[in-house]
């Protein structure tokens, strides 16, 4: 079985609806005090170039929960932090674990990963994509939907990052019309934009861009946020600050959209700047059902990228002599 990456919301498209039917049912049996240990004796590795809260956590709770084992690599405690390429550490970390996340800084590095990796690579966010981010998104809507996302409307307001790109990928996918209040010149790239509109034509949806946080409100089912500066625009702060005035989610823009409107963040969040204390610590926050479903996707992540032991699909120790990226 050849090995899959998840390095976009792309390469789960069609598997969306069935990883949130089984994260749901993970988190159900968790509360009972079934652990679900469906991967025990594997390992996941995780490389990290940024620093993380919900993210680390839980993949690590999450691969124990599987009854496997994660590995925490900094950047700076591997060889790559003194030169060694990240083909070879690729090369290397195949031979010792079932999958890796890594956690970069560029799609770019991502993606090379990936090609020279004989295991899985899962994308626990780059400057591209935050798909796991999405996928525990997705679910928070999902349970507060009763499974029934088509039809509903999300309102994006603030910097078109990379959370907004998968976001809105992810919302087209399941037939959620995604409509996004960026300025101009934050939006997604085009190549997000064209992918998520085919999402959409295919799937029921829409995607469009207005020109204020209160016209896309309206008849909003979701308010979603996130930082204005994310890690590694910081030289930007002062720009950007400036750029989404008006931006913020507060009361007043809550109170444009529908009566059971519902706020998410995926943290961590400024407080102040793009979302005020009364409507992040108001009864509309759903945020932190947000960082807690972060466990149970990862799990439903993990346990369909890594096949479990005497499948005799994991392709460690295959024993590849030249060193050729697997085909």
């Amino acid at each position: 079985m050849a090995k899959r990456d998840l390095l976009s919301i792309t390469d789960i498209d069609e598997d969306l609806p069935s990883l949130l039917e089984r994260a749901h049912a993970m988190k159900l049996a968790r509360r009972r005090g079934d652990l679900s240990a469906t991967r025990p004796g594997r390992y996941l590795a995780m490389i990290f170039e940024k620093p993380s809260t919900r993210t680390r956590t839980s993949f690590e709770v999450a691969m124990t929960d599987l009854g496997g084992h994660a590995l925490y690599m900094s950047s700076k405690d591997l060889q790559l932090g003194r030169g060694e390429t990240i083909a070879d550490t690729a090369r290397v970390l195949s031979r010792y674990v079932d999958a890796i996340a890594y956690r970069a800084n560029r799609s770019e590095d991502m993606a090379e990963l990936a090609q020279w990796s004989a295991v899985p690579v899962l994308n626990a966010l780059d400057n591209v994509e935050h798909p796991c981010q999405i996928v525990a998104d997705l679910l928070t809507m999902y349970e507060l939907w009763e499974g029934k996302l088509e039809g509903h409307r999300l309102a994006y307001i603030g910097d078109g990052n990379n959370v907004c790109n998968s976001l809105m990928l992810g919302c087209a996918r399941m037939g959620i019309d995604f409509v996004g209040a960026i300025p101009e010149k934050y939006r997604p790239p085009e190549r997000i934009w064209h992918l998520a509109n085919r999402f959409a034509a295919r799937w029921g949806s829409s995607v469009e861009y207005v020109t204020s946080p209160k016209e896309a409100a309206k008849d909003a089912d979701i308010l979603y946020t996130d930082v204005w500066v994310s890690m590694g625009d910081e030289q930007q702060a002062a720009e950007r600050q400036a750029a989404f005035d008006g931006y913020r989610i507060d009361a007043q823009l809550l109170a444009a959209a529908r009566p059971a409107a519902r706020v998410m963040h995926d943290l961590p969040a400024h407080r102040g700047m793009e979302i005020t204390d009364d409507v992040m610590d108001g009864p509309q926050g759903v945020m932190w059902d947000q960082a807690e479903n972060r466990l149970h996707a990862q799990k439903a992540i993990l346990e369909k990228f890594i096949p479990p032991r005497g499948s005799g699909s994991s392709p460690m120790g295959t024993g590849r002599l030249r060193g050729s990226p697997p085909g």
